[in-house]
């Protein structure tokens, strides 16, 4: 099936469930068995069965169900938030003297996870150019377990070659792992680019109505037992009125990316245009540095990227944040609605540096009619001159 059709079809089957069209909110917390026989026959790693609610109940399952099929992956795993997924997809493949690649344009939690976590546990945490590509094997050392990936990176946009990364890494038997919120598995087929756990904040794009905190983690079949069972070790679980909300909005995934898309392009061109813009990081647009590679890796863009502005100090970026209407300032994205941050990336690049000559602003854009963000943006911007 077409990715829209999948879409409407997965994760539900009305004649399993009295012939409700959605699948219906399962809350329980106990799993009750016909007979002892039965419940002590329970198998430890049968995660996609009736077992206790921490694994997972029907509506779990469904929203689990679809998100694998749709990215082509083996297996899903629903986590109370993103970063958990990717605190959980991490800890599966390291410990104790174990050596970890992660790329430079990872998001902050993550690298606050490494930094304030890892590193403690005697996790040798080491941070690499997002452009490396191939070469990514000059740094792959005999004690290395995993390669973090996150394309493009949530505040610089820098487009990763992952089919040469996981080339290099899957020679020396390393795993990849790649945080692709942005792409989402409408737009990002994962697996087919050699990625092996895919992470995913759901909050976003797949739930998309800016009312649930929630992960999912998708696998290949060879990693799906080792990430499943560190999830449950860490005692992670959702609630299925959650799964639900987020089964909701997957389903209307398409279509609304396709229309975000669309407003982002409009924006970020009459952008492009502006003389108080120095750059416009959007793989999307041609003159982007990563668009070929996006062109090649994806089949659409989020509605998420970045401005560099003319070299202004921070009271005048302040001011055009502030003087915003239609952009609210939040730390998240994937949302129906517009948002903007003024992050601040080069403060914590450690293995490459991010000097790109000017602030930088970075924008969602929701489902508002493109012409009033630009008005928006355009009495915003006199703040700056």
């Amino acid at each position: 099936m077409k990715k829209d059709t999948l879409l409407t079809q997965v994760g539900r089957d009305p004649l399993q469930t009295s012939g409700t069209v959605n699948m219906p909110v399962y809350r329980t917390s106990t799993m009750v068995f016909a007979d002892l026989e039965s419940f002590e026959a329970r198998e430890p790693d049968d995660f996609k069965s009736k077992r206790y609610g921490i694994h997972g109940t029907p509506t779990t399952f469904a929203l689990e169900e679809a998100v694998a099929k749709m990215e082509g992956g083996h297996l899903a795993a629903a986590l109370p938030s993103g970063l958990a997924a990717i605190t959980a997809a991490l800890c599966a493949f390291v410990k104790q003297g174990d050596h970890l690649l992660v790329t430079d344009s990872a998001y902050g939690p993550t690298r606050t996870f490494c930094e304030k976590q890892l590193r403690l546990q005697g996790v040798d945490v080491e941070y690499y150019d997002p452009l490396i590509g191939a070469g990514i094997s000059s740094l792959l050392r005999p004690n290395t377990r995993a390669v973090f990936c996150e394309s493009p990176g949530s505040l610089t946009f820098e487009v990763q070659d992952i089919p040469a990364i996981a080339a290099a890494a899957h020679a020396h038997g390393i795993p990849v792992l790649a945080d692709t919120t942005w792409g989402t598995p409408y737009f990002f087929r994962s697996f087919e680019r050699g990625v092996d756990v895919s992470i995913h904040a759901a909050t976003k794009y797949i739930v998309g109505h800016s009312d649930v905190l929630m992960g999912i983690i998708v696998t290949n079949q060879k990693y799906w037992l080792p990430v499943r069972r560190t999830i449950a070790h860490y005692g992670y679980c959702v609630s299925p009125d959650d799964c639900y909300l987020a089964l909701r909005g997957f389903r209307t995934i398409g279509v609304r990316m396709k229309q975000q898309m669309a407003n982002a392009l409009v924006v970020a061109r009459w952008l492009k245009q502006r003389p108080e813009v120095k750059t416009v990081l959007f793989p999307a647009l041609e003159s982007d540095p990563g668009h070929a590679l996006w062109k090649r890796d994806f089949d659409g863009a989020a509605s998420l990227f970045g401005i560099v502005l003319q070299p202004a100090d921070r009271a005048k970026v302040t001011a055009f944040v502030n003087a915003l209407k239609l952009f609210a300032i939040g730390a998240s994205w994937g949302g129906y609605e517009s948002l903007v941050t003024a992050p601040q990336p080069e403060t914590i690049r450690s293995a490459t540096a991010w000097n790109p000559g000017g602030p930088t602003v970075r924008f969602h854009i929701g489902l508002e009619d493109p012409a009033d963000l630009i008005a928006d943006i355009e009495q915003a911007l006199a703040r700056l001159r």
